[in-house]
């Protein structure tokens, strides 16, 4: 359960494969919940840090996939946080989930109804419906930006005051490379290269994945190189 503080105050805490964010201010802020059965890991964090699940506030989902989602179910269970999504992340019926064709189709089989909640979002689970531009008070003001493409309610978040980019799966890194999110994972791949060149705009030096290690220095600069070349880049950490 790796866990790295990118700055003082905010964690990146990996489980299975997945990043979670939580930024440790007077109230607490969660970026993602994880695969299901996150919790325990969340709680272990918490713990570390002498602080408890009921102070998490905010929840912000910055996509519908399973493993971004999968751990909100029972997290609701011990807090009152308010949950932000773009309104795009709601789903019904399942047909419509944001997932390629093939997942679809299985979410549609009647043996898979149990676990079918775990896959989208309802309107019962986002409090707060966003689309893009609003400010968020953690970090001084964390901006909403909507980058659709890997799904259509895909959000990044940045911190002007920290330089600092919270992307989600609207990018990959896989080691040093910088990578558009993977086409059969993708609803649409062209509108994900043109959401990369509304986040190389931004004037970031850190960036925070779904997955993978965090971008720690001269961040703006791998994704603008993305951007350039629509190909992947090759940078020192």
């Amino acid at each position: 359960m790796p866990t790295i503080e990118v700055i003082p105050g905010v964690y990146q805490l990996m489980l299975a494969g997945v990043n979670m964010v939580l930024i440790a201010e007077e109230e607490l802020t969660l970026i993602d919940t994880g695969v299901p059965g996150s919790l325990p890991g969340i709680l272990n964090l918490l713990h570390r840090l002498g602080r408890s699940v009921e102070e998490i506030t905010t929840v912000i989902i910055t996509h519908n996939h399973v493993d971004h989602i999968g751990g909100l179910p029972e997290l609701k269970k011990h807090t009152a946080a308010k949950v932000y999504a773009h309104e795009a992340a709601l789903v019904d019926p399942p047909d419509d989930a944001p997932y390629p064709q093939g997942i679809r189709r299985l979410l549609r089989i009647p043996v898979l109804s149990p676990v079918r909640r775990r896959f989208v979002l309802g309107s019962g689970d986002i409090d707060v419906q966003l689309t893009g531009g609003e400010v968020l008070v953690p970090l001084g003001g964390l901006r909403v930006v909507h980058t659709p493409g890997h799904t259509p309610c895909s959000i990044c978040l940045y911190s002007p005051l920290h330089r600092m980019l919270f992307v989600g799966d609207a990018m990959q890194r896989r080691r040093r490379k910088l990578q558009f999110p993977a086409k059969m994972v993708s609803i649409d791949l062209a509108m994900a290269v043109v959401s990369v060149g509304t986040l190389a705009q931004l004037d970031s030096e850190i960036l925070v994945l779904g997955h993978g290690q965090p971008v720690r220095h001269g961040a703006r600069a791998w994704v603008q190189a993305l951007e350039r070349t629509g190909v992947d880049t090759d940078h020192g950490d």
